[in-house]
């Protein structure tokens, strides 16, 4: 069943990969395993607040896209 607009977007952080930058107000752009309303984890980059209850907009990616970021950067040479 799809979520109504008007619940709350329900989230757990499974892991935390790696911190990618510090802002001066303490947000912190990360790389984590996060379950978005109890679905199966997946990769998440994006910032969140020093005490991780707001959020920024950010992207998700699944195994298989996640493997392919990295073939692409890995390929690009960076």
């Amino acid at each position: 069943m799809a979520r109504k607009s008007s619940e709350p977007i329900q989230f757990t952080i499974e892991e935390t990969i790696g911190v990618l930058s510090t802002t001066a107000n303490g947000w912190q752009k990360e790389l984590n395993l996060v379950s978005w309303n109890g679905a199966q984890p997946k990769f998440d980059i994006r910032s969140w607040s020093p005490d991780h209850t707001k959020m920024g907009k950010g992207i998700t990616l699944t195994n298989d896209e996640m493997a392919a970021l990295k073939e692409t950067i890995q390929a690009a040479g960076l």
